[in-house]
């Protein structure tokens, strides 16, 4: 790898201490630590700060500025870190379902892995927000795999896959993915495309989770889903409660108010805010 890799940080921001050999125990603990530690977050594209995913800038901001990013950034990130231990890993980009009507035609928007561990290929994803997955799922067609209290199933879908969720016994789908390999560059063409569709649009989204639950913020609407408990919801009705929730509920350090501040006014005034 071109791009040196600074093992030490990583593991100190996720947590972890265990063994770095290239197994799937752990390429598991990796993929559990790291969305619990590092929140999917958008806010460099709404505050109209241009988005890096050279080794440097990822490991500066995500690591070091204590900072989250979106789908680019945590894979673009996670992927390096693996490399770095010997995994064998390809990129592709993926098509996202989730919340579109059925069979509505999708442009390539996301980033996914796919990781081979003895003859077994494994779909990893750090950072697809809402259902960012918890633990690498075998990328086996047409079998239900449960992650914590969330059931998924891969189907085929064409030349590639698709990946759903299973909701109150219904399937939703999430993504789809071909197996046609992105290089860095193809990643950094679609990331800057997302990037402009956020910042025109004042698209606010920040996801963290862990086994205690699932925070999704979407605008200025808080939602946590916690096991068996009832879901919660709640709205921010000023930035000060953004930045609340920003800070507490998914541990971003917060950038300068000057850049922030502005941002998320431009949040609160492009969708409108709800009673709970």
């Amino acid at each position: 790898m071109s791009q040196k890799v600074n093992l030490n940080a990583y593991f100190e921001r996720i947590g972890f201490a265990g063994s770095i050999a290239p197994t799937l125990a752990t390429l598991e603990q990796l993929h559990a630590l790291h969305p619990a530690a590092i929140a999917f977050e958008d806010l460099d594209p709404v505050m109209g700060r241009p988005v890096r995913l050279d080794q440097a800038s990822l490991e500066q901001k995500l690591l070091h500025n204590q900072r989250g990013g979106y789908c680019f950034e945590q894979n673009t990130l996670f992927m390096n870190i693996l490399r770095d231990l010997d995994f064998t890993v390809r990129a592709y980009g993926a098509r996202t379902l989730w919340g579109h009507p059925e069979g509505a035609e999708r442009m390539i928007s996301h980033m996914v892995l796919v990781v081979d561990i003895a003859g077994t290929s494994y779909l990893c994803d750090v950072g697809f927000g809402t259902f960012t997955l918890l633990a690498p799922l075998k990328l086996r067609a047409d079998s239900e795999q449960t992650i914590g209290q969330e059931t998924y199933r891969i189907t085929r879908n064409g030349e590639g896959f698709r990946l759903d969720v299973k909701l109150n016994e219904t399937w939703h789908a999430v993504y789809q993915f071909d197996l046609i390999e992105h290089d860095a560059a193809a990643i950094a063409a679609l990331s800057t495309y997302v990037e402009t569709v956020y910042h025109e649009r004042a698209l606010l989204f920040v996801s963290r989770g862990d086994k205690e639950g699932r925070y999704n913020l979407s605008g200025n609407r808080l939602t946590i889903h916690r096991p068996g408990v009832e879901r919660e919801r709640r709205y921010a009705t000023s930035v000060e409660e953004l930045k609340a929730i920003l800070s507490e509920t998914f541990r971003i350090a917060l950038p300068p108010a000057q850049e922030l501040d502005p941002a998320l006014q431009r949040v609160l005034d492009a969708q409108p805010v709800e009673a709970s």
